[in-house]
């Protein structure tokens, strides 16, 4: 966690990327994932796009519907560093993971 909030302090101080998005870890096991994904969804985020006919079901994984799952929790937070770990199973990026026909949230700044 120590390591996750000298990470951001470094960006901000080296003027880094003013966007933040919260995705889940590619090493997580697919367990991991799935929790984070019902904790988000189950709470405050917006999880309709990942829902089937939404703009962001496909591509149909638990990695992907995890990723947008956190983020929108994550940018439900205020950016809040600490809504995006999931027990270790997501991790802050400065890297869009909006693909074709699925945008992922992003406030202005790490708060």
């Amino acid at each position: 966690m120590a390591v996750l909030l000298l990470l951001l302090l470094l960006s901000a101080l080296s003027g880094g990327s003013d966007a933040a998005w919260c995705v889940c870890r590619t090493d997580a096991t697919t367990a991991a994932q799935l929790g984070a994904l019902n904790y988000a969804c189950g709470t405050s985020a917006d999880c309709s796009p990942i829902l089937a006919n939404g703009s962001c079901y496909q591509p149909n994984t638990v990695l992907d519907h995890c990723s947008y799952a956190v983020n929108s929790y994550y940018q439900r937070q205020s950016q809040a560093a600490l809504a995006c770990d999931f027990s270790g199973a997501a991790v802050l990026t400065n890297t869009d993971p909006s693909t074709s026909g699925c945008s992922y949230p992003a406030n202005a700044r790490y708060i």
